[in-house]
């Protein structure tokens, strides 16, 4: 953990990485959902549940080769991955409760100070658990 505050530019550099990694998961999600909504004509719950398994699948692969540039074996990766992804999910999934619970505010802005707590613990997971 001392690494990452001696060199917080490559740091930095890694957290870019991944958003931009995070972004590309975004898309490759919804538009894998809308072609299997519009065109193949998959129900919802099916077409919802690829669109997430093709940007988990982006976000592994380039998160462990580029953002991370990891030499872990794939399948002890993987793993972790998923663990990481869970874990991050449930934390941001009790925050975003909590939030709703305490703040008298619109409740998207709960939504979006979630994503904020589950971004920065998956990165940090990722880079220090998954990916190390």
């Amino acid at each position: 953990m001392m690494e990452f505050w001696k060199n917080k530019g490559a740091a930095l550099l890694q957290f870019l990485k991944f958003g931009l990694v995070g972004v590309s998961n975004t898309l490759i999600t919804a538009v894998v959902i809308a072609l299997l909504l519009k065109v193949c004509r998959l129900p919802d719950l099916p077409a919802n549940i690829i669109g997430y398994v093709a940007g988990l699948v982006n976000s592994f692969v380039w998160n462990r080769r580029w953002t991370f540039a990891s030499t872990r074996m794939v399948w002890d990766a993987a793993w972790r991955f998923v663990l990481t992804f869970a874990v991050c999910y449930a934390v941001q999934l009790g925050v975003l409760w909590l939030l709703l619970a305490r703040l008298d505010i619109d409740p998207y802005w709960c939504h979006l100070m979630g994503m904020v707590v589950y971004t920065v613990l998956n990165f940090l997971l990722n880079k220090f658990f998954t990916f190390k």
